[in-house]
């Protein structure tokens, strides 16, 4: 009975970065095997490189999606992943992602999805997904250790974290507090994240 009940879709939108893209296709091959069909959604030059690592078991059920950048200044196509591109190029991609919302929001309203699971850094994938009154999650692929100390210096950053075995150095802290203080667009990355958790599901 179960066998016959239309598969759950699912559409997945990880951080254009391997790093992110990788952990996101491992839950993807799990639920695909559960009555699951899922959407993976990224841009061109990270799809060709995740394409050979899926198998013929899952290509039936593990569908890849095209998310197309805007074209901006120092930004062409093959700088819409992380893999290769010049740290001072970081935030334009950010900001290209972010303008990429409405596209987005067309996959979305094209595939139909149940559920959305994304990253932490585009909250605007969420109020794509609430537009279509489809439900959404956010999908940490870092471990419970490294998320709550990130966390922990977000919310207190003034404050030491409870369990001393886990530290920074001050060096290290300072670098740490730049990157989550650093803006890309109209977002800072601490923003990203917060509002990325406070707008999920779960």
């Amino acid at each position: 009975m179960d066998n016959m009940q239309r598969p759950i879709k699912v559409l997945m939108l990880p951080w254009l970065a391997h790093g992110h893209i990788s952990p996101f296709l491992e839950p993807a091959k799990g639920l695909s095997r559960r009555n699951f069909h899922i959407y993976l959604c990224s841009t061109p030059v990270n799809l060709s490189s995740i394409k050979p690592k899926i198998s013929e078991k899952y290509s039936s059920s593990i569908g890849l999606i095209e998310l197309h950048l805007p074209s901006l200044p120092n930004l062409p196509p093959h700088y819409h992943t992380t893999k290769g591109l010049p740290p001072h190029l970081m935030n334009t991609l950010k900001v290209a992602f972010d303008m990429a919302s409405p596209s987005f929001s067309s996959i979305i309203k094209s595939l139909g999805p149940d559920l959305l699971i994304h990253d932490f850094l585009q909250p605007w994938a969420v109020e794509a997904a609430q537009s279509h009154s489809v439900p959404s999650v956010v999908f940490f692929s870092a471990g419970a250790g490294a998320l709550s100390f990130m966390f922990h210096v977000i919310m207190n950053t003034g404050s030491k974290f409870p369990f001393e075995a886990i530290h920074l150095h001050d060096y290290e802290r300072t670098k740490l507090i730049k990157l989550i203080d650093d803006s890309a667009g109209r977002l800072s990355n601490k923003d990203r994240a917060l509002q990325s958790v406070e707008r999920s599901l779960c």
